[in-house]
């Protein structure tokens, strides 16, 4: 039996990094919201308020993040391998970041309106984030938990693949129909950004499937 494995055995767990992972899934959802109510909003003025709140939030998960970081560094016995909570920790604080790039270029570019598929891309993340939130509470108890676990990965992976389609197929329609090289540059980036988003959530759930399969 290796040193780690004998330790666990006899040292209890340090829960700690539950409640954090809480509060970050929280917070993600929380951004997500923020983006879906901007996605939703008609003017300029509203977008810009919304964008603000969204990189307070983004703010405070870079704290959080460098809380889990510190609380790494000094945890003698994890409930699951270090590497796994620092990539996890990596990959919500990636989703937030692309949530929130993508409300600062909306912010910034100012395009002409809101772009149909945005919307749409705004509810898929927030779907996301809910499914993420449920699966890091899940982790607490991941034996009790597997198979509401597993599901939530599943969903994940469903919504990145509606997602995937939302962006080809806007991608399409934005060069086909957008007459403004100006706001097809735009639309493309935030496009991009929010696809982004998408791809980092999925990559959360497989770091969670990974965590899943080693503690079984």
């Amino acid at each position: 039996m290796k040193l780690d494995s004998l330790l666990k055995v006899f040292v209890p767990n340090d829960t700690s990094f539950f409640p954090l992972f809480a509060e970050d899934a929280r917070i993600l959802l929380k951004a997500s919201g923020l983006l879906r109510t901007l996605m939703a909003s008609e003017t300029m003025e509203q977008r810009e308020t919304l964008a603000r709140q969204i990189k307070e939030v983004e703010n405070e998960g870079d704290e959080l993040t460098h809380r889990i970081y510190q609380q790494l560094n000094k945890s003698f016995i994890t409930p699951f391998d270090r590497e796994d909570i620092q990539a996890l920790a990596s990959a919500l604080d990636d989703v937030l970041d692309h949530i929130n790039g993508a409300s600062q270029r909306i912010n910034l570019y100012k395009p002409k309106a809101i772009y149909p598929p945005f919307v749409e891309f705004a509810e898929i993340i927030n779907f996301a984030a809910g499914e993420l939130e449920l699966l890091l509470h899940g982790l607490k108890d991941s034996v009790k938990n597997k198979e509401k676990i597993i599901q939530g990965c599943i969903s994940i992976n469903t919504l990145e693949n509606k997602a995937d389609d939302l962006y080809h197929k806007g991608i399409s329609d934005l060069f086909e129909y957008e007459k403004d090289t100006i706001e097809l540059i735009k639309n493309k980036e935030i496009f991009g950004t929010l696809e982004k988003a998408v791809d980092k959530a999925e990559d959360v759930s497989d770091i969670i499937k990974t965590i899943l399969i080693k503690l079984a």
